[in-house]
């Protein structure tokens, strides 16, 4: 018996290849060329079936606390890859992380999302600030700008000006099991070789040997570092 699946066609003129995707909310999505005969998909899916039920059972397997947030005790939260649970109580003005647990005060519980997430960009912002430096120095190359983005799919970005863009849920993520440091690093070689030639694959490799580890940390856990409350 043949396997059902629903999907999304999303049609680009960039595109020159068909590619199926799980998007991070479990939603199959098949990006292809414009005019890309979309009867040819249903064999498409058929052949990659089995690749397709296992990706999705990876996403039902996900704890939905790291899926859904209604921001209540007991939930957990992660910073730089360690857990904290959250409990609401103190009189703080902000998040408070004390051993295991994340403090957030009853009076802002009715827009905790918004709290931690000024929070978190507060942290981001030292934090990027001080692994880009370091990393600076190594390839001796300086971005004119740091921005904080906000974009849900994409971790970091540079422009042809030298502004480096980071996600600031990138804060949620380990720092040497790398994925700020792996971003921050891919970003800044970008600032001297703007496309994905084997010259920047090089570069990058040298400035962080174990880049493509890191990489694939990003991939598959790349889901947890959101604040979905839907």
């Amino acid at each position: 018996m043949k396997a059902k699946f629903t999907y999304e066609i999303k049609p680009s003129k960039r595109r020159k290849s068909v590619a199926i995707t799980i998007d991070e909310n479990g939603q199959i999505v098949v990006k292809t060329p414009l005019n890309y005969d979309t009867k040819l998909i249903n064999t498409l899916i058929e052949k990659h079936s089995d690749w397709i039920k296992e990706k999705l059972k990876k996403f039902q397997r996900k704890d939905p606390k790291t899926v859904k947030r209604k921001f209540i005790n007991g939930e957990g939260f992660l910073y730089l890859g360690d857990w904290f649970e959250l409990k609401i109580q103190g009189n703080q003005n902000e998040p408070l992380i004390i051993k295991d647990y994340f403090y957030l005060s009853e009076k802002y519980k009715q827009n905790a999302k918004e709290v931690f997430i000024n929070w978190y960009r507060k942290q981001a912002e030292r934090i990027f600030v001080e692994r880009i430096n370091i990393y600076s120095k190594n390839l001796e190359v300086y971005p004119k700008k740091i921005k904080l983005s906000n974009a849900k799919k994409r971790w970091g970005s540079c422009s042809s000006k030298g502004y480096v863009n980071l996600n600031w849920r990138l804060v949620m993520a380990p720092i040497r099991v790398i994925d700020i440091d792996y971003v921050i690093c891919h970003e800044l070689v970008h600032l001297q070789e703007p496309n994905h030639s084997q010259k920047f694959w090089t570069k990058l490799k040298i400035l962080m040997p174990d880049f493509e580890k890191q990489k694939e940390w990003l991939k598959e856990n790349g889901h947890l570092l959101y604040l979905l409350d839907r």
